[in-house]
């Protein structure tokens, strides 16, 4: 959705109240908005926020990949990336363990807004 009192693309998470709330394309903090105020993203306002959404990432996210991501306390995904985790730990699984901690880390960027 495009919201033409902010001026940017968001990606619709739902309603509060009489609000849409929206988010960032690629993960960030969600705001409010009057559903009067949005209209459908162009395909071209779309593509222009996923570029810019990538290049920041580029620049500005560097995971420190040297730790396991730790979860977000009282975050059922969180606990639930972390019991997988766990899980393939006590099995010896190393692929399962590297998939959850990829799987976690995308869900804190995405759903907390944190970079590990």
């Amino acid at each position: 959705m495009f919201d033409q009192v902010a001026c940017v693309v968001g990606e619709f998470r739902g309603s509060v109240g009489p609000y849409a709330m929206l988010r960032p394309v690629g993960g960030g903090r969600e705001w409010q908005a009057d559903p009067r105020s949005l209209r459908p993203a162009t395909p071209e306002e779309r593509l222009s926020a996923g570029v810019r959404a990538a290049n920041a990432r580029a620049r500005t996210r560097t995971a420190d990949l040297s730790r396991p991501p730790a979860p977000v306390p009282g975050c059922e995904a969180c606990a639930a990336l972390d019991g997988q985790r766990r899980a393939a730990r006590v099995a010896y699984d190393g692929s399962a363990e590297t998939d959850a901690n990829v799987l976690l880390r995308r869900h804190l960027w995405q759903d907390h807004d944190v970079t590990t």
